[in-house]
């Protein structure tokens, strides 16, 4: 009941100061809210990554020349296939272009009958050689639908017309907001790619814990090429959105210098009528101890409303609101932004360590000022 009546005091305490409680109240929640909006859309890019890639095949088998990625010969498929543990080896064709009319980048893909994710679509997928399926991002920005018409230029810098016989369901954005897939034949054609070669080849293993094993193997009999197992991309991944969340953070930092500001003025010492109160706590009756209770409740207090209000407006601003601006600069270069709708994920580790270094600072400096004056002399106190 001392306990309770203590919080219930503190509570009191801070109602009686509306304007200086919401005022810090709101920069301790802003501050929580941008720095947990960065390291919950970081932690969930890298959660969608590793969906991504799950699905993938477990080695990537790229030609390099000069260090460079080269178009390799399909004849390297059956070389391939006959090393123990290879399930399956497969050819792709797919590449990138820049389309001027618009100034964004496609990714332009050979079908795969065997890719699960192309399914979802409204329309169908291209059979004939004038025929293509585009991501909704492509029917967007050139403002095509189904049915309609759109021209692509080649190689040759001639013009192709594609009649547009599918448009990829919005559920699959995270893959498919900039791609442009038409059978094997016609993109061979517009890139100019004789059939003797593909851009790589993707490799499927029976035993996971063989791939190490198995890309040594392709090394061994590709000299010039390059194996890139699954466990690589999803690493490469994860340190590309942890080196821009740190950059996010960086910029931020003008919130993490007001708290530290709000921090150290909480430090140097107590308002004028705070310690007035303490003392006249201390003449009536109070102890050292209960007056530090009183401040930490009231530090607490403050800490836990401002956190929480700060997670949920994190929470909110990257699951429900899509992160605008944190977005853009989190997922890359292209123009043609996948409309982000990341599953909710929250690690309980960045949770408990955003904990420790927003509220324990706060609470710290707000009961060694009050412990200062405690163990003062009421009358000095509340005399000044």
């Amino acid at each position: 009941m001392r306990s309770y009546k203590i919080l219930e005091y503190a509570l009191t305490s801070l109602l009686r100061r509306p304007g200086k409680t919401f005022a810090i109240l709101l920069v301790y929640m802003l501050m929580i809210a941008v720095l947990a909006s960065v390291l919950f859309l970081t932690q969930a890019l890298k959660t969608e990554a590793t969906t991504m890639l799950d699905a993938g095949p477990e080695l990537i088998v790229q030609k390099t020349l000069a260090g460079r990625h080269e178009l390799i010969p399909v004849a390297v498929a059956a070389q391939l296939a006959a090393i123990p543990g290879v399930k399956e080896v497969t050819s792709r064709v797919w590449g990138y272009y820049y389309d001027a009319l618009v100034e964004a980048n496609y990714t332009l893909q050979a079908f795969d009958a065997t890719d699960d994710t192309l399914t979802l679509l409204d329309g169908r997928l291209p059979r004939g050689e004038e025929e293509c399926a585009i991501g909704s991002g492509v029917a967007a920005i050139r403002r095509v639908s189904l049915g309609d018409d759109l021209i692509l230029i080649d190689y040759d810098n001639i013009g192709r017309i594609f009649t547009v016989t599918g448009v990829f369901d919005t559920r699959s954005d995270l893959l498919t907001q900039d791609l442009i897939v038409m059978p094997d034949g016609p993109l061979r054609q517009f890139f100019g790619m004789s059939d003797q070669v593909a851009t790589d080849l993707a490799v499927r293993v029976y035993n996971p814990s063989e791939i190490d094993t198995i890309a040594n193997k392709v090394k061994r009999i590709v000299p010039d090429s390059r194996p890139i197992t699954q466990r690589e991309l999803l690493r490469t991944y994860h340190a590309v959105f942890d080196w821009r969340g740190g950059m996010m953070l960086a910029l931020f930092s003008s919130a993490l210098l007001a708290f530290c500001i709000l921090a150290w003025d909480k430090a140097t010492g107590l308002s004028a009528g705070e310690r007035r109160e303490i003392g006249i706590l201390k003449a009536i009756g109070w102890d050292t101890a209960d007056v530090l209770q009183l401040k930490l409740y009231e530090g607490l207090a403050l800490s836990l409303l401002a956190f929480l209000g700060g997670l949920l407006i994190a929470f909110l601003l990257v699951f429900f609101w899509g992160a605008p601006l944190l977005g853009e600069v989190l997922r890359g270069w292209s123009v043609l932004f996948p409309a982000l709708k990341p599953t909710p994920f929250i690690d309980p580790y960045q949770i408990a360590t955003l904990a420790f270094l927003t509220i324990v600072p706060y609470v710290a400096s707000t009961i060694i000022p009050a412990w200062r004056a405690a163990i003062a002399d009421p009358d000095d106190v509340m005399r000044g």
